[in-house]
């Protein structure tokens, strides 16, 4: 699967360019907008998804816990397996692999089928997660928290503009139909990373020391605790956005909150962006104490529209630049084995998704919507202590 090309010493080099190279840039930006798609959908249309399946809404959430569990459970041996092979060709069968995976799920009357669909998807995803901040730091080594951004970008256009254009269409021309042109999105951009995406060949070997050496990295266990615990807190009520928003009786639905929230995600990359080089700590830090407080609120005022959507905004921006922050950490503190540390961290994310949709799941049975907030809120505040006490290691102040 490999050429001479791929094999000789510079697969194991950063890409070396005299320029910004938006280009490569906004494909692998394309990439995890087509990923978050895939990923955060059923959260908007959960309700007519459950009833089309013929199932409560509390089961219709494990097609995003099953996507997030298959995602954590195998991004990290699917990454080593997949060093060797070059990052063009990677990234356009991951498109071509979530194509047909969306195409299942469109078609498919049958919520097991769709289940299985959704954990392949979420083998892709994890995967992808991986590959995509690594690359674009090797696209851009001298400013690697700006590429890494920029390339995430795609993941906050997905939240600002694709989910809830996503979920609009869903109620207008049905949540199939809006799974089939994900299909269709997919297969477009693959043909578009072929044309536009700069070669880039794989790793022939592991730089440094391999698994247990990153995970005995000082400050990698602080970085992936911090960052379990704040998607468990954002997928506690991200999962279940839609029954919260409908049982508050708002002025507004769902695709407003959630466009709303994407927006304020786009600011969010945005100031990752420009902190990720030479703030992190603080950034980080304050990213981390805002999602709590904004989580909170969504507790104290759940019938407020302005204190919802004002909330809505603020939780997007920690939600767009916590993710880059916390992948910059991880990159920093194992420079060494850059995909490996990422694979950790898509591991720990995904199993805060699968965690925190079914802890939302059993709150949501048990104790109604109000409590998803409280329980969201306290799980960040966890993370934000875990963040600020690694002041030597994983978030160390700026220099």
């Amino acid at each position: 699967m490999t050429s001479t090309t791929d094999s000789s010493p510079a697969a194991d080099t950063p890409l070396s360019t005299p320029h910004w190279p938006l280009g490569g840039l906004l494909v692998l930006a394309g990439a995890a907008f087509v990923t978050i798609l895939t990923e955060a959908l059923p959260a908007g249309v959960l309700p007519v998804m459950s009833t089309d399946l013929h199932v409560t809404e509390a089961r219709a959430g494990l097609l995003v816990t099953v996507y997030a569990l298959a995602a954590a459970l195998t991004a990290i041996p699917v990454t080593a397996w997949t060093l060797i092979v070059p990052r063009r060709t990677l990234l356009l069968a991951l498109l071509l692999g979530f194509a047909a995976t969306n195409a299942v799920t469109a078609v498919s009357a049958d919520f097991s089928l769709t289940l299985v669909a959704r954990i392949v998807s979420g083998v892709f995803a994890g995967l992808l997660w991986a590959m995509v901040p690594a690359y674009a730091a090797r696209l851009a080594p001298e400013r690697s928290g700006k590429a890494i951004a920029t390339a995430l970008a795609g993941m906050t256009v997905g939240l600002s503009l694709g989910i809830p254009a996503g979920t609009a269409l869903g109620g207008l021309i049905g949540w199939r139909w809006t799974f089939a042109l994900l299909t269709a999105l997919a297969l477009a951009l693959g043909a578009a990373a072929f044309r536009y995406l700069p070669r880039l060949p794989g790793e022939r070997a592991r730089r440094g020391g391999g698994l247990l050496s990153t995970i005995r990295t000082p400050g990698i266990a602080a970085i992936n605790t911090a960052s379990i615990a704040t998607v468990l807190g954002f997928y506690v009520l991200y999962t279940y956005i839609a029954p919260f928003v409908e049982r508050a009786e708002l002025g507004v639905g769902t695709g407003t909150v959630l466009f709303v929230f994407g927006l304020g995600s786009m600011g969010g990359v945005w100031f990752a962006g420009v902190t990720a080089d030479r703030r992190l700590r603080t950034a980080t830090l304050g990213l981390l104490t805002l999602a709590t407080l904004c989580l909170a609120s969504f507790g104290l005022f759940p019938r407020s529209t302005v204190a919802v959507l004002l909330g809505a905004l603020l939780w997007g921006a920690t939600h767009g630049g916590i993710p880059t922050l916390m992948q910059t950490a991880g990159l920093r503190a194992a420079p060494q084995d850059p995909d490996t540390a990422n694979s950790l961290w898509v591991t720990g994310w995904n199993i805060g998704m699968a965690g925190g949709s079914l802890l939302g799941g059993v709150v949501l049975t048990g104790a109604g919507t109000g409590a998803l907030p409280w329980t969201a809120a306290a799980l960040l505040a966890t993370a934000a202590v875990t963040a600020a006490l690694a002041h030597r290691n994983g978030f160390p102040p700026a220099r």
